[in-house]
């Protein structure tokens, strides 16, 4: 959702008529801003905080504000935020140095250094953007490993970026073949725009007829004549005019769109005139098939059998493949001679998931007398994903058997290449193109595009030979299969592709774990071996195991609840560390979700009965505690499980009813209490020593390398500050709860204790003489 708090046409100044100054155009300033959103250390590409921003048409500056603001007041010293532009999708980045997946491509992308201390801001300017939308992705340096708990202080910086455009609302349009009469100035340029059809093989733009305020300029024109837009990754085409005219010319323009024209004047201080026209040759124009949609219905479910059929291509033989192409000749849109048009079906499967086929089905037959032509049109809320190509040669092309033969093809944005061979390159006027190629030896090529951008792709294939004539091998048959996948191959092994968002705007990328890295998790450079994750593992599931002392000493000293306590503890922590190992060896027993939550809970009840426990207070009270802590950290752990106050909270209030229990009876007695020396100096002291130890290794030292041996050691003085910290038996404790009736007996043998109308026979602990209670 883009949040303008000045949107719209400014009548102010510049929306000022410039009749005699600049050609009839109207200038109108369009400002828009989006919220200031937190920065985060670049670890994956989910912490990269993205922007969009939309630029209409015949804009002729954009102008991005970027400030960077410190969100608290201590010292943090200066950071670096890293700023990434790119126009039609989301900028491919690569901040760490990693290796991309095989076959995978990209264009890098415009990037800024805005060094920050407490706020900072920079501009960019950018004069005739490509219309259309442009994405702002913004992070802080390399994320150092550094575990960070939820709710402690940090260095903190928020990002907010502002544009700032002028948009000629009335640019004159340039027709073709006819003579526009137009003036320029080193100031104020003259601006124009002309459409380009459908099937436009070459475009040309000519000046002629240069003249001065002063009189002809001795036959210099001295203008320079720009075609195109700035996209960053492509400049407009420039043509430095001398003599009285000049002209450009563009091969493979961009189909159906506007294209923009600027014609300055390098004199100083002197204004020039010029006649400026258009010229559009078309050198190939489908037929038109009618109005009647029964061939193309006809189309749909012929398709629909094909994707049913198991047989994709392989299957079929090349005589298939020609009748195939005989008999829906018809249903194809055949181009006079010069480029055969196949239409192709697109198909939502799910969120980023496109799927593009072919009418005629899964193969395609390729000539080397004219360029097969496919259309893939990708919409705004594609790019996102990944623009996948996999063209395989039929395998039963067994006249493809000379290697001089090949299938060349060409995946271009905007506008097909039309000229196919060896020598041409794979792009078109304005915007570069992928190129693959397939043979005999070679029957297979991929290409994979990371956030394509949105606009209309064009695949050209055709066969081509060392030779003139291909002698026998005039007709081939591919499979082209283009689809849009969330992300590169689904992150592998070692990583998960996660579906990310920006207000209205989805997107996805790959998380690696075990150490991997890279665009698709593919880079091993840093990689966990087996024996490491197999440590990790151990590590943390088996230190756990150090609560079982805990455990016995509060079932020997009947503290039968909190004994319990520690054993939920255990068991869910040691399964959740088994499955929330980032490598191969997991074991997961139940849901990640429900694991972690039950982790959470019971360190959190651990911690809130072992202190309470400590308070010696009678039993109704502290079984209560028990209950009503236990559903008030539950319904905390459901709100924010990771939040600091989930474990500040409950320590803090049972710290406050132990100590309030420990001034009572000091109070009541005239004595410390604990009374005895013994329990402060080798209980007490040491089990808040080991706690104290554990809550710094927890908050202060975790990171993402030691943190299997770091989080076990956790494990161990948590529950080693437990065996020190459980009071002891009472003596004479009134038998309640777990003992009431029965009685256990450390020669392990239960006794039983008769309940007589309502009452219980108990045995005196001096006498050993029975009495009625």
């Amino acid at each position: 959702m883009e949040y303008c708090f000045l949107r719209g046409l400014l009548l102010v100044a510049l929306t000022t008529r410039m009749l005699a100054d600049d050609g009839q155009v109207t200038f109108v300033s369009e400002l828009s801003s989006k919220p200031a959103q937190k920065l985060s250390k670049y670890g994956w590409y989910g912490n990269v905080r993205l922007q969009r921003f939309h630029i209409p048409e015949e804009t002729a500056i954009a102008r991005w504000l970027f400030s960077v603001t410190k969100g608290h007041t201590f010292h943090c010293g200066q950071h670096n935020v890293t700023i990434h532009i790119q126009y039609g999708a989301p900028p491919v980045i690569n901040p760490t140095g990693t290796v991309f997946p095989n076959a995978t491509l990209w264009s890098p992308c415009l990037s800024l250094i805005l060094p920050v201390t407490s706020q900072s801001s920079t501009t960019f300017n950018l004069s005739n953007p490509a219309p259309g939308d442009w994405y702002v992705g913004a992070h802080l340096p390399e994320d150092d490993g550094r575990i960070e708990q939820k709710g402690f202080p940090s260095c903190s910086y928020f990002f907010q970026p502002q544009l700032s455009i002028r948009r000629a609302v009335d640019t004159p349009i340039l027709p073709q073949g006819t003579f526009l009469r137009q003036t320029a100035a080193p100031d104020r340029p003259a601006r124009l725009k002309l459409y380009v059809p459908q099937f436009a093989s070459s475009l040309s733009v000519s000046v002629a007829d240069c003249s001065s305020e002063e009189g002809p300029d001795g036959g210099n024109c001295s203008l320079v004549l720009r075609l195109g837009s700035t996209s960053l990754q492509h400049r407009p085409v420039t043509v430095n005019c001398s003599g009285i005219g000049c002209s450009a010319a563009l091969s493979n323009p961009p189909w159906d769109a506007w294209v923009r024209v600027v014609v300055e004047s390098s004199l100083d201080n002197r204004t020039v005139s010029f006649s400026i026209v258009s010229n559009t040759t078309v050198g190939c124009k489908p037929k038109s098939v009618g109005l009647k949609v029964d061939n193309d219905i006809t189309m749909l479910r012929g398709n629909r059998s094909f994707t049913n059929s198991t047989s994709a291509g392989n299957d079929s033989t090349m005589t298939d493949a020609a009748a195939l192409s005989n008999d829906s000749a018809s249903l194809f849109t055949p181009l006079s001679a010069c480029v055969w048009s196949i239409p192709v079906l697109y198909e939502e499967v799910d969120v980023l998931s496109l799927r593009f086929t072919p009418a005629s089905g899964p193969n395609v037959s390729i000539t080397d007398t004219h360029p097969t032509l496919l259309t893939y049109p990708l919409y705004a809320h594609a790019t996102g994903g990944t623009l996948n190509l996999q063209l395989t040669l039929n395998s039963t092309n067994v006249t493809l058997g000379n290697t001089s033969s090949s299938v060349v093809a060409c995946l271009s944005p905007r506008a097909p290449v039309l000229e196919l061979n060896h020598s041409q390159p794979c792009r078109t006027a304005l915007f570069g193109g992928y190129g693959v190629q397939v043979n005999a030896s070679v029957p297979k090529a991929v290409v994979r595009l990371p956030f394509p951008q949105s606009t209309t792709w064009y695949l050209t294939l055709q066969l081509t030979c060392n030779s003139s004539d291909c002698g026998n091998t005039s007709l081939v048959s591919v499979v082209p299969e283009v689809f849009i996948s969330a992300c590169v191959e689904d992150c592998g092994t070692y990583g998960e592709c996660r579906l990310l968002r920006s207000y209205s705007y989805l997107y996805a990328a790959c998380v690696c774990k075990a150490g991997w890295s890279g665009w698709g998790c593919t880079d091993n450079s840093t990689a966990q071996s087996f024996r490491r994750q197999l440590t990790a593992t151990m590590l943390l599931t088996l230190s756990n195991l150090s609560f079982l002392p805990a455990m016995a000493v509060a079932i020997k000293r009947c503290y039968i609840t909190e004994a319990s306590v520690y054993l939920f503890t255990m068991f869910f922590s040691t399964f959740y560390h088994a499955c929330d190992q980032p490598g191969v060896a997991v074991m997961c027993i139940m849901d990640y979700d429900t694991l972690q939550y039950c982790d959470f809970l019971g360190s959190v009840c651990s911690i809130w009965v072992t202190i309470l426990c400590m308070a010696r207070i009678r039993d109704t009270f502290k079984y209560t505690l028990f209950l009503l802590g236990a559903l008030l950290i539950a319904m905390s752990m459901q709100l924010d499980r990771k939040g600091l106050w989930n474990l500040l909270g409950p320590v803090l209030c049972a710290i406050l009813c132990m100590v309030t229990a420990w001034v009572y009876r000091g109070v009541q007695r005239r004595h410390c209490y604990p009374p005895s020396w013994r329990r402060w100096v080798f209980f007490l002291i040491p089990g808040a020593t080991c706690a104290l130890v554990g809550v710094c290794l927890y908050i202060f030292t975790e990171t993402e390398d030691n943190y299997y041996y770091t989080h076990s050691l956790w494990h161990i003085l948590v529950a080693s500050c437990v065996v020190f910290l459980l009071p002891p038996k009472e003596k004479n404790r009134e038998a309640v709860g777990w003992s009431r009736g029965w009685s256990w007996s450390w020669s392990w043998s239960w006794s039983w204790r008769p309940r007589v109308c309502g009452y219980t026979l108990c045995q005196s602990d001096k006498d050993e003489l029975y009495a009625v209670t």
